[in-house]
């Protein structure tokens, strides 16, 4: 059986695991919150939330060293919002954290606003057959993607949503629409 962990040291975890357990019934969805714990799932989520509190959390749990060297080994790891920060090479003029450099991307944070300023739209998503209506609150934008880096959908103000062979990197919330497409692009992964 499939074991999928859900970082669970900030951030919008639960939402994460009711939409993994909807999409996925067949698979175990646990939070990860320990050291060992990374190394018994066969793919990860890092959700959206504080990029800087869930970095200092993951320190001080001391799974960060085990998150990197798991998404080196080719688990596919989902990365949402703040996740999307996180696993940057590069945070456009940002100095608070330095991110993990597993995706190719250089990030801009809170690229679309304040929370106030948090919008819907639809997104044309590369392998979907219809618009996927998404989610974004004070989102990031991939201001800069390297050469092996694909660009799955876009806005007006940069790319939202790529992937880099394991890595599958979202500006939005997909944990936060009853529309599971994304997850199951998510879960596809684990059999690539």
């Amino acid at each position: 059986m499939t074991r999928i962990g859900v970082l669970a040291v900030q951030g919008d975890v639960s939402e994460h695991i009711t939409a993994l357990r909807k999409a996925a019934a067949d698979s175990v969805v646990i939070e990860v919150r320990a050291p060992g714990q990374i190394e018994e799932c066969q793919a990860l989520v890092i959700p959206g939330g504080e990029s800087t509190t869930i970095s200092r959390q993951m320190d001080s749990s001391g799974i960060t060293g085990e998150l990197v060297a798991a998404a080196r080994s080719g688990k596919p790891v989902l990365a949402t919002c703040a996740g999307m920060v996180l696993v940057s090479r590069e945070i456009v003029g940002e100095g608070r954290f330095k991110p993990l450099g597993l995706m190719d991307i250089k990030v801009s944070r809170n690229a679309f606003g304040p929370q106030k300023e948090s919008f819907e739209a639809d997104l044309d998503v590369r392998g979907l057959d219809r618009p996927y209506r998404a989610v974004f609150i004070r989102a990031p934008v991939i201001a800069e993607a390297g050469g092996d880096v694909e660009v799955l959908a876009r806005l007006d103000e940069g790319v939202v949503a790529a992937r880099e062979k394991n890595l599958l990197a979202l500006a939005f919330h997909p944990e936060l629409t009853d529309d599971s497409r994304i997850h199951q692009i998510f879960l596809n992964m684990l059999e690539d």
